[in-house]
């Protein structure tokens, strides 16, 4: 692939799906639709290294069935393919990994599966991202301590800012709408800032009520590569 490209609009195939992927979680599909199947055989026509995809949540709507998608967030992220198993009934099992965010610029549907006109979303640090850092990564132990009656470790997280902030938007426990508006977030620092904000609301609300019903949170985060 041409290094240039990634400055410039481009279309990709489009995977709509009902969360949020964030630059550098691995995610795991299961590909059973037809069009789906039909967007990973193309894809599988491609060299290993341009082997991408958009995943954009949805805004209304539903993953299955031809109508079942109504409205689309504006901001996607590139699935990097990592892996590809084909099943004997014809359907996929797909390996990706985030990559960059996109911002979708025009819906193409000439195809069986969606097709988007993407451009790439610049990364930036902002003003006080690597001193958020360290309290967000506190905070963010801490919380996972509370939910999963652990002790408060955070040598396991990262230090870069932006993948950690990349990496809490992935972990903390949201609904689809508050992870998009993560995703959006222009800068690490702003996005460390909206974080540390929400870590310190779920830890004043577990404190102030101890009895609420336990969640299934991984004692290790996400998988970010």
């Amino acid at each position: 692939m041409d290094p240039a490209s990634s400055d410039a609009e481009r279309t990709l195939p489009t995977f709509p799906l009902g969360t949020v992927l964030v630059p550098g979680l691995v995610l795991p599909l299961h590909i059973f639709e037809q069009r789906y199947r039909d967007l990973v055989g193309d894809l599988m026509d491609l060299p290993e290294d341009d082997r991408e995809f958009v995943i954009v949540a949805i805004r209304d709507g539903h993953e299955v069935g031809a109508d079942g998608v109504r409205a689309l967030h504006n901001v996607g992220v590139i699935a990097s393919v990592r892996d590809i198993t084909p099943l004997d009934d014809g359907r996929f099992d797909v390996v990706t990994v985030g990559a960059t965010r996109v911002h979708m610029e025009q819906l193409l549907t000439d195809r069986s599966y969606l097709q988007a006109k993407v451009s790439p979303m610049p990364e930036q640090s902002g003003d006080d991202a690597e001193l958020l850092a360290p309290r967000v990564r506190a905070a963010f132990a801490t919380y996972r301590g509370l939910i999963t009656d652990s002790e408060d470790s955070f040598e396991d997280l990262p230090e870069d800012p932006g993948v950690l902030s990349y990496l809490i938007a992935a972990a903390l426990i949201l609904d689809v709408n508050d992870r998009q508006s993560l995703l959006e977030i222009p800068d690490d620092s702003a996005r460390l800032r909206a974080e540390l904000h929400r870590l310190r609301q779920e830890i004043a609300l577990l404190r102030t009520v101890p009895s609420l019903p336990a969640i299934d949170l991984h004692t290790t985060p996400p998988s970010l590569n």
